[in-house]
């Protein structure tokens, strides 16, 4: 993982001069892995997220929005008890391990003075976040729990002394020197980023990767001088924050990796690019773990609704035989004369293509019953064909509707997430929980995220059907701009203006085609048009609508231009 040893370093660096002396007030945790601290330091508020997830693990500042549950989880209420109100004395790093201590200093409930540690463990799937007393080292509560079933080297549980997880056996890369380096590689071996990162300490395969490149051709005195160029640029805090983006790729770091190649975007902090990284990859995820059951009961419809297409399609194709017993029904009736019952079959010429045509016939039927027969047949087969279509067509529309719940459900934020499950049990695909209901006039409006473009002009974007039809049909004025991805789906995305720029117009577009299932491509075709050219179709879906009167640019979803315009809009917000 990019979020390595070094990584570590500079970030413990980077919080401990933001926020040692800082008083912790709100703490909240908005999933079972992470917490948020919220600290009074050096005059303003400051976010603090501690992560304990298995693939995103991270400590870092933020500027993003967190929904909170409206119970606290127990560990979130132990440290509301014991942290709140405290002072962080100190944030450090131990040796060059993923682990953080923050050192907090409090009083208890009779005013005494007492000290806590907040334990950060950053080690993927082993990841944690304990909290013990500052004196006894005694475990007060740990967000995961770990028995000695699980780990027969330490226990992570209340009432238990900590103990640190086991310390590796490696060399400092920040104190070795060209002579160590040599010692602690076989070149002969090869695979020599591999030897690094299981010789070196807090290095991460990125890092090592970036050495082997640096030195060309790896040899005794390439990597030495290649590895510690990039070390002293750590020891000198000479560092550049950097995203890279190499084809579907996203890779972060320190400082610019030359190995990784592709575009660039530097921050001026770590936090700043963590929060980029992690846009909305951690949203998507804590999603996932509260709309997993809502996810499942979606693609069960859609694929309930597949199979009855499948065989509407079948009986589709069943009734163009009623052509045929039209046909027959025609020409046996022209041709009574050259009929006798008894007869299995008949050839007739087919008067509209001069070719001779044999016609199967029920022997105990006279020829004109046959003909009535088949005349019947044809009526069947016709009244079912238009059955079969009418049934098809509301089918295609069923799909076209869940396949949009589907993407809502996963672009959608924590909050998104109510609104769907209410419209879901208004369309009575759900049904709704029992309890007391909420009075008339006291339910709140949707709400549509709002961005904001480069010149400062806000852009609303509905993300689910609630929030896109109150957009479209209430909130929007008539003569401002309206935009949709084109022919898949995706959020209504209005600009609060009717004469846009054109760079104001093509960042909404942006949103229109992220915000879409089509934001994956490279190309995507979206529509705009005044919002007074969009109708809902009497009896239509929830957030299904029709227009017209519009025009069509084409953009490539920009996930750094996204992420600006949010920030933008929070920012002045």
């Amino acid at each position: 993982m990019s979020f390595d040893g070094l990584f570590t370093r500079m970030m413990t660096k980077e919080l401990a001069e933001a926020l040692a002396g800082g008083r912790i007030g709100k703490i909240y945790q908005p999933s079972k892995n992470e917490v948020l601290l919220i600290v009074r330091s050096k005059g303003k508020n400051v976010k603090l997220l501690l992560s304990a997830h298995p693939v995103y693990a991270r400590i870092q500042l933020t500027e993003e929005e967190y929904v909170h549950p409206k119970e606290p989880p127990m560990f979130c209420m132990v440290l509301r008890k014991h942290l709140e109100g405290a002072v962080i004395e100190k944030i450090e790093q131990r040796g060059l391990d993923r682990v953080v201590l923050i050192h907090i200093k409090g009083r208890n409930e009779i005013g005494d003075p007492v000290r806590k540690q907040l334990i950060i463990e950053l080690m993927g799937k082993h990841s944690n976040i304990v909290l013990t007393d500052g004196e006894s080292g005694t475990i007060i509560d740990s967000i995961k729990h770990v028995s000695h079933a699980v780990n027969r080297y330490r226990a992570v549980l209340p009432g238990q002394s900590y103990r640190f997880p086991p310390e590796q056996d490696k060399t400092d890369p920040l104190t070795c020197s060209e002579t160590d380096i040599v010692s602690q590689i076989d070149f002969n071996a090869g695979k020599i980023d591999a030897q690094l990162v299981s010789r070196f300490l807090g290095i991460s395969p990125l890092f090592a990767k970036e050495v082997v490149h640096l030195a060309e051709l790896p040899n005794r005195e390439t990597v030495p001088k290649a590895f510690l160029s990039l070390t002293d640029k750590i020891k000198r805090g000479d560092i550049r924050p950097t995203l890279m983006k190499r084809e579907d790729k996203e890779f972060f770091h320190l400082f610019p990796l030359e190995h990784v190649g592709g575009e660039r975007v530097y921050f001026k902090t770590l936090s700043e690019l963590l929060d980029r990284y992690y846009f909305e990859k951690a949203e998507r995820d804590r999603v996932k773990q509260i709309a997993g059951d809502l996810e499942r009961f979606i693609k069960k419809e859609i694929e309930k609704n597949e199979r009855k297409r499948e065989k509407l399609q079948r009986e589709w194709q069943e009734s163009e035989k009623s052509g045929e017993y039209q046909l027959y029904g025609e020409l046996l009736t022209a041709n009574l004369h050259l009929a006798e019952k008894g007869m299995k079959e008949i050839t007739v010429t087919n008067y509209y293509t001069g070719e001779p045509l044999t016609i199967p016939l029920d022997a105990d039927k006279s020829p004109s019953e046959n003909a009535q027969a088949y005349f019947r047949k044809y009526q069947k087969a016709k009244n079912a064909r238009e059955a079969v279509k009418t049934q098809l067509e509301q089918t295609e529309k069923e799909l076209e509707y869940l396949s949009l719940l589907h993407e809502q459900i996963r672009m959608a934020s924590a909050k998104d997430l109510d609104e769907i499950k209410e419209e879901l049990a208004e369309q009575g695909y759900l049904k709704e929980k029992a309890g007391r209901k909420e009075k008339p006039g006291k339910k709140a409006a949707p709400a549509p995220e709002q961005f904001l473009a480069s010149d400062g002009t806000p852009i609303l974007v509905g993300k689910n059907n609630k929030q896109n039809e109150y957009l479209t049909m209430r909130l929007a004025r008539k003569e401002e701009v309206w935009l949709h991805a084109k022919n898949v789906p995706g959020s209504h995305v209005v600009i609060r203006s009717s004469e846009p720029s054109e760079e104001t117009l093509l960042e909404a577009a942006h949103l229109a085609a992220y915000y879409s299932k089509a934001r994956n491509s490279g190309n995507v075709d979206v529509d705009y048009t005044k919002v007074k050219y969009v109708r809902k179709p009497t009896g239509a879906k929830p957030g299904f609508v029709i227009y017209d009167h519009q025009k069509t640019v084409r953009v490539t979803p920009d996930t750094d231009l996204v992420a600006k315009m949010r920030k933008a809009s929070r920012t002045h917000g």
